[in-house]
Formats: structure tokens, C-alpha cells, sequence
């Protein structure tokens, strides 16, 4: 054997030894386990795609605006689990279709339009997306997919009338009316019931203006009634020219729907408002819930929907206090704005002695109470 070859087999027979001494280590120790890997994070779920149409623009101060602050409070509650769209300044008819359509194209699980002349349009639009929520405000029409949700203004117009009774001075209150339908002539009736609680003498005019918003027509019915006496004033339309017309004139009016006491602070008496953040919060947990259903809601003071705020230091203590003593019974029930006996400015008996009217009457008012002069308008 060469030198040579015994090299290679000592270097073969070391290599060997090495791998047996490993090898038996290896059988002694235990093998470690490896950690788990940490489970992937689960998928966040897409936004709720949410959105909202509005007949005027959201900064008119009133009816568009007070529904955006309860579009905010939505997105306040529920951050970027839903994401909100707003369509402003949309005209009821063909417009309004063509709108809610887009906006269920768009991928809106929930649309919510908010004026009485979208009711057809969305009720024709809900029947192409069955798997939309459609909800309509103010309105009277439902579907499977499609429901209503109101708000008990005349609750506010009441206290407004107690207030408007006792501050004017010619006995003559004017009011502001956008179209002739129920839930206009609720407000009407029920301003004018609460003025003749602190004055029997009352005597409303109404001048009506065909829009819910429209600051140079609004001003021009003001002024119109102004012109005819009245010294205190009230409107259901949605922009603050009612008020400032009033503060022009120095006479007294309200806010509507939404805070406007500074936009004529001297004329400012109280503003009806309407907090809808939490009725569309509820629609929503709703939707997420899967316990969304067709249903008609009409919230009011007790539900803290409705409320008059902001009452003017010149209202006398009397006033503010029986004001008080109403709001607590519409909180409680214990106190309703239409009870009879209530009749109409033809002398016709709409309502018997003590009989409390319920929502089916409320829906079908068509007349004025008496007090109101004239003759409701026929048509929208």
C-alpha cells in the first residue's frame, strides 16, 4: 500500500468517527419545536356605502341642512364602517329618479330622500334594486324594500303658537306655507291652536309659495303678510329669509328646522328644530343588523326628534313656563296638540269634545282650523 492511499483511508475513517459522534448527540437532544405562525389578520369588510338627496342646498340653514348634521352623526358614530354621499339641491320629479337610480347603481346599500315629492320616484326606483334600502321622508308610500320615516313638527308649531300668541301685538300671525299637504297644514293648525291657548283673538294668514326652498319668494310672502298686519311669523319652507325679512321689518318670527337665531337675532323668538342623527343611526344598525324591515316611523318630542330651542330673553316668563309644561307632556304622552273639539274655519265640527286624534287623522288633515282665514289651495 502506498503512503498515499493510507492518507486517504485515515482521512475516510476520521470523516466517519466524526459523523457517528454527531449522529449519536443528535439521539440524545430533542428536537424544538417551531412557533406557530400567527394567523393571517382577517380581511376588513367593505364600507356600508350610505347616501342621502336633498331638495335645497346643505348650507340653506334649515330642512337640507338639519338632515346633513344627521348624516354627520352617522359617520360620527360609525367612522369608516360606512362611507356617506350627498346629492343636494335635486328637484322632485324625473330629476329625483334619475338621481336615487344612479345612486343604487353606485353600489348605495342604503339611500335615504329626503323630500314628500321623491316618494314616487323612489317608490319606482326601489322596484329595479330589491336588494337596496330605500327610505323616504315625510312620505306615506311603502314597498318591501322601501319605508317612511317622519317627524311631529306641529309638536314645535304648538309651542311656537304659544309663544306667537302671547308677543304680538295685532293679534295677526302670518305664516309662510311651502305646498297644501298634510304635514304643511298640520303645522299651520297646530301654530294657530297654540296661539289661541294664551289668545283666543288670533287670527292666522297663510301665503303659500309652491317651494320648500326659495329665499326671494320666501321674502315676498313675509313681507306680503307683514304688509297685512301680522307681526309675528312662522314658515314651513327651508331657508332663514322668513327671519330676516322679519328682523327688517321689526317685527318677531321663528327659526325652522335647524338653529337660526343668529340670522335675526332681534326677531328671533325660539326655533323649531328637528334632530334626525338618531333615527338614521337606527336605520343603520339596522342595515348592518339585518334587522331592517318596511315600517313607518314618526318620531316627535318625546323621541327627542322635535324640540323648540333658543327662546328669545323677551318672551315673558309666563309663556316659557307654560311652553315647559307642554314639552313635558308631549314627553310623557300625556298631552296631545289635536284634541277636540277642533273646527275648521267653515264651522265644521272635525273633531269631537275630547277625542284625541290619531295618525290616520293627522294624515288626511285638508283644512284650516278656525282662526286660519282663506281656503286651502287645491292640488300639491
Amino acid at each position: 500500500m502506498t503512503l498515499r492511499s493510507k492518507r486517504t483511508l485515515i482521512q475516510v475513517a476520521a470523516l466517519s468517527l466524526v459523523s457517528a459522534t454527531l449522529a449519536l448527540s443528535g439521539c440524545g437532544k430533542k428536537e424544538e419545536a417551531k412557533p406557530a405562525a400567527a394567523p393571517a389578520p382577517a380581511a376588513k369588510p367593505d364600507p356600508i356605502k350610505a347616501a342621502w338627496i336633498y331638495v335645497g342646498p346643505v348650507g340653506d340653514a334649515g330642512w337640507s341642512f338639519a338632515h346633513d348634521l344627521g348624516r354627520k352623526a352617522v359617520e360620527a358614530k360609525f367612522g369608516d364602517e360606512v362611507k356617506t354621499t350627498i346629492v343636494e339641491k335635486v328637484p322632485e320629479g324625473a330629476d329625483a329618479e334619475r338621481v336615487i337610480r344612479d345612486l343604487a347603481q353606485q353600489g348605495n346599500k342604503i339611500i335615504f330622500a329626503t323630500s314628500f315629492g321623491y316618494m314616487d320616484a323612489m317608490l319606482k326606483v326601489a322596484g329595479e334594486f330589491p336588494d337596496v334600502k330605500f327610505e323616504h321622508a315625510t312620505g306615506y308610500k311603502t314597498a318591501p324594500n322601501m319605508r317612511i320615516y317622519d317627524a311631529s313638527f306641529y309638536h314645535d308649531t304648538y309651542m311656537a303658537g304659544i309663544i306667537a300668541g302671547t308677543m304680538t301685538k295685532s293679534n295677526t300671525l302670518g305664516f309662510v306655507g311651502s305646498f297644501p299637504i298634510p304635514e304643511v297644514l298640520r303645522n299651520i293648525n297646530a301654530f294657530t291652536l297654540g296661539a289661541q291657548s294664551v289668545n283666543p283673538k288670533i287670527k292666522t294668514k297663510v301665503v303659500w309659495v309652491n317651494t320648500w326652498f326659495d329665499p326671494p319668494k320666501e321674502s315676498e310672502a313675509a313681507q306680503s303678510l307683514i304688509n297685512q298686519g301680522a307681526d309675528v311669523l312662522l314658515q314651513n319652507t327651508d331657508s332663514t329669509a322668513v327671519l330676516q325679512t322679519a328682523e327688517k321689518n321689526g317685527k318677531y318670527a321663528f327659526g325652522w328646522d335647524s338653529d337660526m337665531s343668529t340670522f335675526g337675532p332681534k326677531a328671533h323668538l325660539a326655533s323649531a328644530v328637528a334632530n334626525w342623527g338618531p333615527y338614521y343611526i337606527k336605520a343603520i344598525e339596522e342595515l348592518k343588523a339585518g334587522t331592517w324591515k318596511t315600517e313607518r316611523t314618526v318620531w316627535g318630542v318625546k323621541e327627542g326628534l322635535n324640540d323648540l330651542i333658543k327662546i328669545n330673553d323677551v318672551v315673558p316668563d309666563g309663556a316659557k313656563k307654560k311652553v315647559e309644561t307642554i314639552k313635558a307632556g308631549l314627553k310623557d304622552g300625556s298631552f296631545e296638540v289635536f284634541t277636540g273639539p277642533i273646527v275648521d274655519n267653515a264651522g265644521k265640527e272635525r273633531l269631537g269634545k275630547d277625542a284625541k286624534a290619531d295618525q290616520a287623522w293627522k294624515d288626511k288633515i285638508d283644512f284650516y282650523v278656525k282662526g286660519v282665514e282663506g281656503k286651502v289651495p287645491s292640488g300639491k
